[in-house]
C-alpha cells in the first residue's frame, strides 16, 4: 500500500481520493472504475493519485477498508444497545427501513464489492472479511451480554447464534436486492429473531 500522508492537508487528500473512488465504484462497479474519473471527481491530479496508491487495486483495497468502516459506524449506535431484546428487534426494524427507504437496491456494500474483487485480490479479500467478521463480532457480543443478564438461557451458543443472524441479514439483502423488495430482508430477520427467541428462558 501507498505511503500514509504524515500532514492534515495530506490526509485530507488521501480522504478525498478514496471517497471519490468509493462512488465511482458504486456507480459504476469496481472493475468499471477508472483513475481518471476517481481523478476527475476527487479532483487529484495522476501524481497525486499515484504518490497515495502503488495503483488502482491499492486504491481498492483503500476502498475495501472506507467501505468496512462506512457499513460498521452506521450501525455503531445499534450495536451499543443489542444488549437487550428490545435493541435486537431496534436493529433489524432499522436495517429493513434503510431497505426501504432504498426500495431494495444497493444490498450489501461490502458483499457488492467482495462479489466483484474477492476472487481477484486476496487482499482485498481478507479486508472485506475482516468487515464481516467485526459485523458478526458486534453481534455476538450482543448476544453474550444477553446471556449475562439472563435474557438467554446459558445453553445457548452464542458463536453459532451470531453467525447465523449475520447469513440471515446478507441472505435477506440478496434476495431483496434481486426482488427489489425489502420484504424479503424482513424475513429473513424475522427467522433470526425467532431463532434467537428460541433461546429465551420460559415463563
Amino acid at each position: 500500500m501507498g505511503p500514509q500522508p504524515t500532514t492534515d492537508r495530506g490526509r485530507h487528500t488521501r480522504q478525498r481520493i478514496v471517497a471519490a473512488a468509493s462512488e465511482v465504484v458504486a456507480e459504476k462497479g469496481a472493475l468499471g472504475a477508472s483513475l481518471d474519473e476517481v481523478g476527475a471527481r476527487a479532483p487529484a491530479s495522476r501524481s497525486q493519485l499515484y504518490h497515495y496508491f502503488d495503483d488502482k487495486f491499492d486504491l481498492l483495497l483503500a476502498v475495501a477498508e472506507a467501505t468496512n468502516e462506512t457499513v460498521l459506524e452506521g450501525q455503531r449506535e445499534l450495536f451499543d444497545h443489542l444488549d437487550s431484546w428490545e435493541g435486537f428487534v431496534r436493529w433489524a426494524d432499522a436495517l429493513v427501513a434503510l431497505q426501504q427507504e432504498r426500495g431494495g437496491q444497493g444490498g450489501c456494500p461490502i458483499a457488492n464489492l467482495l462479489g466483484q474483487l474477492g476472487e481477484r485480490d486476496d487482499g482485498i479479500r481478507a479486508v472485506l472479511a475482516s468487515g464481516f467478521d467485526r459485523w458478526e463480532a458486534a453481534i455476538r457480543a450482543g448476544l453474550a451480554a444477553l446471556v449475562t443478564s439472563g435474557d438467554l438461557r446459558p445453553d445457548a451458543d452464542v458463536a453459532w447464534l451470531a453467525a447465523s443472524v449475520l447469513a440471515s441479514v446478507q441472505g435477506g439483502l440478496v434476495l431483496s436486492q434481486a426482488r427489489r423488495d425489502p420484504l424479503a430482508l424482513r424475513r429473513a430477520l424475522d427467522g433470526a429473531l425467532a431463532l434467537i427467541g428460541s433461546f429465551r428462558p420460559i415463563g
